[in-house]
């Protein structure tokens, strides 16, 4: 069972030391079905819609005070995109000040390799969500600090050498 209500409000929001807001978001991905059935090495990112507007992202949101950013990562996937998977290693942290509001945020990103996509969840009504190429989602996506979080999943992906690499360090933020 699907909790089908988003956490509001800001009063566990978590900020790191120089007053900026911890957002955390992931890139969900998957490998396109073949013909056969089977997985092909054809990569596919699942980019949603803001909820305003037409702008196109990954999921991210506040980290708060009672989960893990691992926790924070997968509640806003499945929020925002009403999708299910595994989060994997941290892509890396990006500060950049937001346009709309002219504040100070730090952001977390990490891949979520989707296991399950659900018809019905908690954002359903104000987002759209749609798998493309990693090509089109790095061109659509509106923020450059995510095409950056992009492009390192999609490096991470082609050279199975440095995810074996990456994935012995993955705990270490």
């Amino acid at each position: 069972m699907v909790c089908l209500v988003s956490r509001t409000g800001r009063e566990l929001q978590r900020y790191n030391n120089l007053g900026c807001r911890q957002v955390v978001g992931c890139i969900p991905y998957r490998y396109k079905k073949g013909s056969d059935g089977n997985n092909s090495n054809e990569l596919e990112i699942l980019v949603i819609s803001s909820q305003k507007g037409q702008a196109m992202m990954f999921p991210k949101g506040g980290w708060e005070l009672d989960e893990s950013v691992e926790e924070a990562a997968s509640r806003e996937s499945l929020e925002e995109a009403g999708v299910r998977g595994n989060v994997e290693c941290k892509l890396g942290k990006w500060t950049f000040i937001s346009k709309r509001y002219g504040k100070c945020y730090e952001g977390h990103m990490f891949p979520l390799l989707v296991q399950e996509q659900l018809e019905l969840w908690p954002e359903k009504n104000v987002r759209r969500r749609i798998w493309m190429s990693a090509a089109e989602a790095r061109e659509v996506c509106k923020h450059l600090w995510m095409k950056e979080a992009l492009d390192v999943l999609v490096e991470r992906l082609k050279s199975p050498q440095q995810q074996k690499k990456e994935d012995m360090f993955c705990h270490v933020f």
